[in-house]
């Protein structure tokens, strides 16, 4: 890039290592173009230079940005800093970026927003601007450390690079740095906030303490409304001794697999098993009063004596379930919500399914002996093969019904009041 006429009345810079005011070199002729003056920096200083800063940490990428007798500062990476970072305080003794600690911050240039600044944390690299690390809880050891106007100083190592070298896990601090950025905290999956809680405290950072350990808080109390998994119902079976009643009142299952389960007398009153595995489970004298199995699967479910009133039971599947019990304790499922419901080949004798709402059913193969179906709404159900002996079906809604191929021949005493 040629340089404009400005610039090519530049004589004379001085050039040091990022961070040092010691062993200089003058160049007292600047080349054609800039890669060229990064190439003659890197023979005089003996590193190899990329980067270019005036006195401000401003950096410099251009011939024209370089005037007569500037004072530049060269690293090997965009670095932050202008030598005024290692400037010791007035009347101090000047310590360099080798050296063991810091004895002070200038306080000359004040506490500047915009300088960059660079971080070692656990091997990590992390530039940020002064500002960024200064701007939230100014009494937080961030503040304190990288603030020149708390006039406090403070002792840190640096690596061979300049950066401020922190002994503490760069997985944690990343999201505190962020959250100075924006003041939003945002934590990746794999971050543990826990991690972060003891990053914030070892830094002082009052405001994101407080944040993070409602983070937390929640997470250790999860949500009354979270699904039951299979595991946490057996954890609860084995648990109850077999004299007492399992009460899963108002529970919600929706989801979960709880097939080939013994769950006999369990009270699943109010719960919620939607679109629940209960197939081949043993739910005998269970009580699902208005509990809300829709669209679950009961497939060869033992149903004997269940409570089922008023429960929702649309678009279940409960095909070949055994509803029979020869004690004479009938299933209830009165007032139960069972549109699309498919019980095909279920054996139902003496079933009370009285104002049942059973609109488009499939109910072919049913053994329907003795079951009452008074009032129920049997609108377009199939009842193909059924054997409705002795079956009540006063007030029942049969329009669209279908009737074929019955084991017993339906008598109209059975249909009319």
């Amino acid at each position: 890039m040629e340089p404009d006429d400005s610039s090519k009345q530049c004589t004379r810079i001085t050039v040091f290592h990022s961070g040092s005011t010691n062993s200089g070199k003058v160049i007292s002729t600047l080349p054609e173009s800039f890669p060229e003056l990064l190439n003659i920096i890197s023979s005089k200083l003996n590193i190899d230079v990329s980067h270019l800063h005036n006195s401000q940490g401003g950096s410099v990428e251009d011939l024209r940005a370089i005037r007569d007798n500037d004072v530049l500062y060269a690293s090997s990476h965009q670095s932050v800093c202008g030598a005024q970072v290692y400037h010791a305080l007035p009347g101090s003794t000047e310590t360099l970026p080798g050296s063991d600690t810091l004895e002070g911050l200038s306080s000359t240039s004040g506490c500047n927003p915009s300088e960059w600044i660079t971080l070692n944390v656990g091997g990590k690299v992390f530039t940020t601007t002064r500002g960024t690390l200064t701007r939230f809880d100014g009494d937080s050891m961030l503040a304190r450390m990288f603030c020149k106007d708390k006039d406090i100083g403070w002792s840190s190592r640096v690596d061979g690079t300049g950066a401020y070298l922190i002994d503490r896990s760069p997985l944690y601090f990343e999201p505190i740095l962020n959250y100075l950025r924006h003041g939003k905290l945002i934590l990746d999956k794999n971050v543990n906030p826990e991690g972060v809680l003891e990053e914030a405290k070892f830094f002082g950072l009052t405001s994101l303490i407080e944040t993070l350990e409602e983070i937390i808080d929640r997470e250790q109390q999860p949500d009354d409304n979270t699904p039951i998994t299979r595991r946490d119902l057996v954890l609860r079976l084995l648990s109850t001794p077999t004299n007492q009643e399992l009460r899963c009142q108002g529970m919600n299952f929706t989801g979960a697999n709880l097939s080939k389960l013994d769950l006999r007398f369990i009270n699943f009153k109010y719960a919620i098993l939607r679109r629940a595995n209960l197939s081949g489970a043993n739910l005998s004298f269970c009580n699902f009063e208005r509990a809300d199995l829709g669209k679950a699967v009961v497939d060869s479910a033992n149903l004997l004596g269940v409570k089922m009133l008023c429960a929702n039971l649309e678009g279940t599947s409960m095909r070949g379930c055994y509803f029979e019990d020869p004690a004479g304790s009938r299933a209830n499922m009165e007032g139960a919500l069972m549109k699309n419901v498919d019980l095909e080949g279920s054996h139902m004798a003496g079933v009370n399914l009285r104002v049942a709402t059973l609109k488009n059913a499939n109910l072919q193969n049913c053994d329907l002996r003795g079951a009452v179906l008074a009032g129920a709404d049997l609108e377009n159900c199939d009842l193909t093969g059924c054997d409705l002996q002795e079956a009540n079906l006063r007030g029942a809604n049969l329009k669209g019904a279908t009737f074929e191929l019955m084991l017993h021949p339906l008598h109209m005493a059975q249909a009319v009041r």
